[in-house]
């Protein structure tokens, strides 16, 4: 009976894995009741690595190549079970592969706006999205610390624990690269390598190693745009003050006759545009006493004398206007202030 049941058992002669394409990261051979043929062969290809497990325990790692099976190459599972060298009987071992090929295109992303510290604004909320490429590479400790005992483990199966890893980390890989959130917003490779340096540590924690990280993407809140926006048409004209006040003023006014002339027909049109002449003339006449000097004199007393003619009910229309140009930054407190009481003169 005995030796009938030695003949009936099933000896596995080659092992090997060929990938299904489905993002499998580790998938265990199927060895049920079938042993380990001594002197099989062991497969493993180009982008794999396998490893066996004896008695819960990793014995040995193999990487490509092709392997046959015997006590002499596989010295560590020999010491485990105490094999005389002489020994030439069949053996079971569980086999696991790992495919150790790049996973590519993985997405990542900001659910939700995050907080970040930031030297020039202070707390800042962003959103940002991108992917990134990692790969298998420590079998052993991907084994023992994610993967396991399962018949197989999928790319889907991690992907939840690596958003995660990413999400946790934006803050701090910005805080580290130093770059202000403005740069960061129009250097996204740098972005990128601060992440891929925060990250690579906590991908090998787990026997993964992070290749590629891109952003594709940094959404910037509504008032920090503008602010950008600004910065750009700072640029455009350099260090200049007096086009970056004529430029001011050009994007300003317009904005001012069109909120007027849409609170009351043809009287809020020329309300909008009379506030609007009467808040470049204002701005002029600061721009020429602070930067032309004694030339600007004359043009100021020009402006004035506009001013003065300037009916009381459009004074109060320019105020409210100066008022918005403050709450949104454009102007100082100090600023403001002055164009007042400027203003204000002329209702006496």
């Amino acid at each position: 009976m005995a030796l009938m049941d030695f003949i009936k058992k099933q000896f596995i002669d080659i092992i090997q894995w060929t990938e299904s394409g489905d993002g499998t990261l580790a998938w265990r051979f199927p060895m049920r009741d079938m042993e380990i043929q001594n002197g099989g062969s062991l497969t493993v290809r180009e982008s794999q690595m396998a490893v066996f497990v004896n008695e819960g325990k990793v014995a040995d790692v193999f990487g490509p190549g092709l392997y046959k099976l015997t006590t002499q190459t596989l010295p560590v599972l020999t010491y485990l079970k105490n094999w005389d060298k002489l020994f030439e009987s069949p053996f079971k071992s569980d086999v696991y592969f790992f495919s150790t090929r790049q996973q590519v295109d993985q997405k990542w992303g900001t659910p939700q706006p995050i907080t970040i510290r930031d030297p020039d604004f202070g707390a800042v909320r962003l959103r940002a999205f991108g992917n990134y490429s990692f790969r298998v590479a420590d079998p052993k400790l991907f084994h023992t610390e994610i993967s396991g005992t399962r018949d197989s483990f999928r790319v889907a199966d991690l992907d939840g624990q690596l958003r995660g890893l990413v999400l946790q980390n934006i803050s701090n890989a910005i805080a580290s690269s130093g770059i202000p959130f403005l740069d960061l917003a129009a250097n996204q490779q740098a972005f990128a390598q601060a992440l891929t340096t925060q990250l690579a540590p906590e991908f090998g924690r787990i026997g993964l190693k992070l290749e590629v990280m891109t952003v594709q993407n940094v959404s910037l809140p509504e008032e920090l745009q503008k602010v950008l926006d600004q910065k750009i048409g700072m640029g455009m004209v350099g260090n200049d003050m007096g086009k970056f006040m004529q430029y001011q003023t050009a994007q300003a006014i317009p904005k001012f006759a069109e909120g007027a002339g849409s609170g009351g027909g043809i009287a809020g049109d020329a309300m909008g545009l009379g506030a609007g002449v009467a808040l470049g003339q204002v701005l002029a006449q600061n721009l020429q006493q602070g930067l032309q000097g004694g030339a600007a004199q004359a043009a100021a007393a020009s402006a004035a004398a506009a001013a003065a003619t300037v009916k009381p009910d459009e004074v109060m229309a320019t105020l409210e206007k100066l008022g918005e140009l403050k709450a949104k930054g454009i102007l100082t407190q100090e600023e403001f202030d002055a164009k007042k009481a400027e203003l204000l003169k002329k209702l006496v």
